[in-house]
């Protein structure tokens, strides 16, 4: 009896684990999904972020402009602008967590 139920708890712990998705932390999701425009600091004085036209997050007046839930909506819907996609949407790749995470992070550019 106590074989079996140790087998059910091992087979449950590992359907349990196995079905949780890691939480990447900040820096890799920065570094993985918005470095390669906004720049390891923010600046986006990247080749990606010219073309893309993206925004420097070290731009204090800029941020100003958002609220973390504006950010936040940005980040998850993505960024269109006249008909052209400037940011992908990320609701579908990162956790309501690892965005707000991201938008901390953001903050933390400001001068």
């Amino acid at each position: 009896m106590k074989t079996q139920t140790l087998l059910l708890v091992t087979m449950a712990l590992l359907l349990v684990g196995t079905s949780t998705r890691r939480a990447a932390d900040v820096a890799e999701n920065w570094t993985k999904h918005c470095g390669s425009c906004h720049g390891a600091d923010g600046t986006a004085k990247t080749k990606a972020g010219r073309m893309a036209g993206a925004k420097d997050l070290t731009d204090g007046a800029y941020q100003k402009q958002f609220t973390e839930e504006q950010m936040l909506q940005r980040l998850k819907d993505g960024v269109v602008d006249k008909g052209k996609e400037k940011m992908k949407p990320f609701k579908a790749v990162l956790s309501d967590e690892e965005l707000k995470a991201l938008v901390a992070k953001v903050r933390t550019f400001a001068k």
